[in-house]
């Protein structure tokens, strides 16, 4: 188990969440996955590369704010944002990345986790802290159009016909982390914004991603089907984990909360954090829905 293994060494385990395409759901997934976290008693750091957009910070900012506003105690992690220089220069990058990879250091001597939310475009923090991931997690829309930073396909046959910069970054990442310490971050692939439907389009990205998995050694898993309710999340900094009542959500809970809980549940369960987020904390309120 990841969690048992962190405990083990002492070291806090390093999860990056990255993909050089915005608007794959980056955010939203590492802010589940840090709750989550946090909701089983594990001690959290995350870190926000994206000083641009900075959509983890403001997640973050929002859950401060509204927790104050319907005083309640929500879980909110210690968090920082990294800044990047536009135009670097070569001592530049080694001092960003030595500051990235200072950071992450100091975390692990007193975290169990520390989550990395990378922006959806390719610099040199990114690809640092991709060497620095023990596990690497891709949330991917379900398109061919999200498919093309990973793989080209045939435009007949639609089999994969080659691969792409996002992927030869990655396994650059990962062998630089192998000649370091002998390690082999586990790449895990999200398959984002799936039709609540069977679909030609569906199957075909899904060959696809299976070829590739093959050939670079990662694990794809369905991830978050397209809910409205997740994007109404944000303005309030709430999770799918979050214990949502009238007064937390502000609103009278529905059906969607109930399916987006079950779904993100399903997903946490198979990226494989083990005994790091119980069944019982992820199925709360469950008999109650």
């Amino acid at each position: 188990m990841i969690v048992e293994a962190a405990t083990q060494a002492r070291s806090a385990h390093v999860i990056v969440v990255g993909n050089e395409k915005g608007g794959s759901g980056k955010s939203t997934v590492a802010m589940h996955i840090a709750i989550a976290l946090i909701k089983s008693g594990q001690r959290v750091v995350t870190i926000d590369l994206d000083t641009r957009q900075k959509s983890f910070t403001h997640y973050i900012e929002n859950r401060r704010a509204w927790a104050k506003r319907v005083a309640r105690d929500l879980e909110i992690p210690d968090h920082i944002c990294i800044g990047r220089v536009s135009y670097p220069t070569a001592e530049d990058e080694a001092a960003g990345c030595k500051a990235l990879a200072d950071a992450v250091e100091t975390f692990k001597c007193s975290s169990s986790f520390v989550v990395i939310d990378t922006p959806g475009h390719d610099g040199y923090l990114t690809r640092h802290a991709h060497s620095l991931a023990d596990t690497l997690i891709t949330p991917l829309n379900d398109s061919f159009v999200d498919f093309d930073v990973l793989g080209t396909v045939d435009p007949e046959t639609f089999g994969v016909s080659g691969t792409s910069h996002y992927s030869q970054m990655v396994e650059e990442a990962r062998g630089r982390r192998y000649l370091l310490d002998h390690v082999t971050p586990d790449w895990v692939v999200l398959r984002n914004r799936l039709s609540m439907l069977g679909s030609r389009n569906r199957r075909l990205v899904g060959e696809g991603l299976q070829a590739l998995s093959l050939m670079y050694n990662f694990r794809c898993i369905d991830g978050l089907a397209e809910r409205v309710i997740f994007r109404e999340f944000f303005p309030r900094g709430l999770t799918a984990v979050d214990d949502l009542d009238e007064i937390t959500l502000g609103t009278r809970p529905t059906m969607s909360h109930v399916s987006a809980r079950r779904e993100m549940q399903m997903l946490l369960s198979a990226m494989r954090f083990g005994s790091a987020i119980s069944d019982e904390m992820l199925g709360q309120k469950r008999d109650a829905a």
